[in-house]
């Protein structure tokens, strides 16, 4: 995460991230949390506002323009669920978000792994294993112009398509 992090500190105009895994490390402390019926408060910003939190805030409020996408199958899994219920504390810290189910996706040309660009220059990849583990390495960084351009290209068409978090309605 120090890649992504100093990535985005340095970001200059943009930001994007495309999520298209339906589960990520289940054995996460907060998502095991959650499946025990703990939610943050949304009026107790301090319980929720961690140092991931503060990084893009920062860089929001600088001018950065910060977008998630998340491709998900329909109906979703637990930990989509998950994710969607703590989406509002990415909205509060300056993110946009969106959600595209997987089904309107047939027709994009996609990279087959969750990235990070910054700028369209930076492009770093994740890497997961099958169990939604980070892999090793777990974060591939490239700066080839051409890899950067079709990752905003095929951010732009995912984002153009995806539905705002605050009209989407998980099943």
């Amino acid at each position: 995460m120090t890649a992504i992090r100093e990535a985005l500190a340095s970001a200059r105009r943009s930001a994007v991230h495309l999520e298209m895994r339906d589960s990520y490390m289940l054995d996460d402390p907060a998502f095991l949390a959650w499946q025990r019926g703990e939610r943050s408060d949304p009026n107790d910003r301090a319980s929720w506002w961690r140092p991931w939190l503060d990084v893009v805030a920062e860089a929001t409020q600088r001018g950065v323009v910060m977008r998630r996408a998340r491709i998900i199958s329909e109906p979703i899994h637990p930990y989509i669920r998950y994710e969607y219920d703590g989406t509002f504390t990415n909205i509060a810290a300056g993110e946009q978000v969106r959600w595209l189910p997987r089904r309107r996706t047939t027709d994009l040309l996609l990279p087959g792994v969750d990235f990070w660009a910054f700028d369209d220059e930076l492009v770093i990849f994740n890497h997961f294993t099958g169990a939604g583990q980070w892999a090793d390495p777990g974060m591939e960084l490239c700066n080839d112009f051409h890899v950067a351009k079709g990752c905003a290209a095929a951010f732009e068409a995912i984002w153009d398509r995806a539905i705002p978090h605050d009209q989407y309605q998980p099943d």
